[in-house]
């Protein structure tokens, strides 16, 4: 069908158009002469400037999807009262075997029943775990933006493991992918963010790993465990991640600290307003006074 612009006779408007205009079925006004149909100059924009909205709203909704899919890896050391060197808690707290009811996994503030507790998180899917050494591992999905997080429960025992497993992440290694609905989400080196949850074994043992940067892409780590900075440092440097949040002191390393700071990384936030929501949140549950928490917790080398 050809649209052409009339002309002489009055449209609603009181513009000059040339012949009778009839009513269409979404009332718009056309004139109509065999074989044709006009439209006023005015329909003419009306229809461009819709064609236009809808093309902008395409662009813009997949650009948007685009650029906000990210992805998080947390790895999660169990409490283990009989392999690692901490001050014991109770027994049930302290079984590094246990995912359900450890301290950094199951129990309230535990990493898996926090997040799925939060209202901003959705559990979408538990995984299967081929690496004995790996208990348990949950896929959560952030309710409002396209941010994936895959949380792993290293048996306590293998302390070392997870945190070598977490610095070579660090440094753009071992990429993992996961595949959900048909699309691929990847972790591991691939990770936009990486953190480590647990006891910080690197007061009891050293690594002599290569950690050389893989990939020159964006990383982000934190590091939630007593004196993270300290020990954590010499090997960081050499990953190439950005140190986003760790501690320089003593600390317990539950979920409510990881969450606060995601969150304000999600909202892409400066380096010093995540480890402040981190602090704020650390101080919420801990009642340490706000200036002990951000003494504690602190970004960057």
């Amino acid at each position: 069908m050809e649209i052409q612009p009339i002309k002489g006779v009055k449209n609603v408007m009181g513009r000059a158009i040339g012949k009778p205009c009839v009513e269409n079925e979404t009332n718009v006004m056309y004139a109509k002469v065999p074989g044709k149909w006009y439209a006023d100059d005015l329909t003419i924009n009306k229809m461009y400037r819709t064609l236009l909205f809808l093309l902008f709203s395409f662009v813009t909704i997949n650009a948007q999807d685009l650029e906000e899919s990210r992805t998080i890896h947390v790895f999660v050391a169990l409490c283990d009262n009989v392999n690692q060197g901490i001050v014991p808690v109770s027994k049930t707290l302290g079984d590094g075997q246990n995912p359900r009811t450890n301290l950094y996994w199951g129990a309230l503030y535990g990493v898996k029943t926090h997040l799925k507790r939060s209202a901003d998180w959705l559990l979408v899917k538990t995984l299967e775990s081929k690496d004995t050494q790996i208990l348990e591992r949950v896929l959560f999905k952030h309710i409002t933006t396209d941010t994936y997080l895959l949380a792993e429960a290293y048996d306590g025992k293998y302390i070392e493991q997870t945190t070598i497993d977490f610095l070579k992440a660090a440094s753009g290694a071992n990429e993992q992918k996961v595949v959900l609905e048909g699309k691929e989400h990847c972790f591991g080196g691939s990770a936009d963010l990486v953190a480590y949850v647990g006891h910080d074994g690197l007061m009891e043992f050293e690594l002599d790993i290569d950690l050389k940067p893989v990939h020159t892409n964006k990383r982000d780590a934190m590091m939630l465990a007593c004196i993270s900075k300290t020990y954590f440092a010499p090997y960081l440097k050499d990953t190439g991640a950005n140190p986003l949040v760790w501690t320089t002191g003593l600390m317990s390393p539950e979920a409510y600290t990881l969450k606060g700071a995601i969150d304000g990384w999600i909202l892409r936030e400066t380096d010093a307003e995540i480890r402040e929501r981190a602090a704020k949140a650390y101080h919420e549950y801990q009642k340490c006074g706000l200036r002990g928490a951000r003494n504690l917790l602190v970004t960057g080398f």
